[in-house]
């Protein structure tokens, strides 16, 4: 018996494709990574919460700054090249936005005031769980309360998404985008 996690393959048990029907899916392909996280029930149910609806208090390229910040830090290639693919020009992000999301320094001159604070802010969480002072400071004139629970929302869940990509040691999708 394997340890190893691995997508799982149809037919899938009905308790679990009926969960999988409610992922997001391109022409009824499930991603890799969705059915790696149905070799366990909860964990399909329960453990990811989907942060990505209509209802968010955070625009779509500020999620997805974050999003590709966090996997990025996580060298997560599988779950960033997703993202630049599948959102990145919805979030109206610039060729060089992207690059620099693998970028280990904020270059100010490609991000607005608030999303280069942003970058720092998710550095910060995902290097120690917390933000230095001058970064909180920012961090908190510039997200709502609400915006703030949000993006330690998917900081942790992105974390979570990209050990499980990682461990799994998912190749890319075919149409994902690769690290620059």
């Amino acid at each position: 018996m394997t340890t190893q996690l691995t997508p799982i393959t149809e037919p899938y048990p009905e308790d679990v494709a009926k969960v999988l029907a409610s992922y997001p899916q391109q022409g009824g392909y499930i991603l890799a990574l969705f059915r790696v996280f149905a070799n366990s029930l909860r964990f399909l149910k329960k453990a990811v919460p989907n942060l990505l609806d209509k209802d968010s208090p955070l625009p779509l390229r500020i999620r997805e700054i974050v999003i590709l910040r966090v996997t990025a830090n996580k060298n997560c290639e599988y779950e960033w090249g997703v993202h630049v693919s599948a959102f990145g020009s919805h979030a109206k992000l610039t060729d060089a936005q992207i690059a620099a999301t693998r970028s280990d320094q904020v270059d100010d001159a490609i991000w607005s005031p608030a999303e280069a604070c942003l970058l720092r802010a998710v550095d910060n969480l995902c290097a120690s769980g917390k933000m230095d002072n001058s970064i909180s400071e920012q961090f908190a004139r510039d997200w709502s309360k609400e915006q703030q629970l949000e993006i330690f929302a998917l900081c942790g869940t992105y974390h979570t998404i990209s050990f499980v990509a990682n461990a799994a040691r998912l190749p890319n999708e075919p149409f994902g985008a690769r690290f620059p």
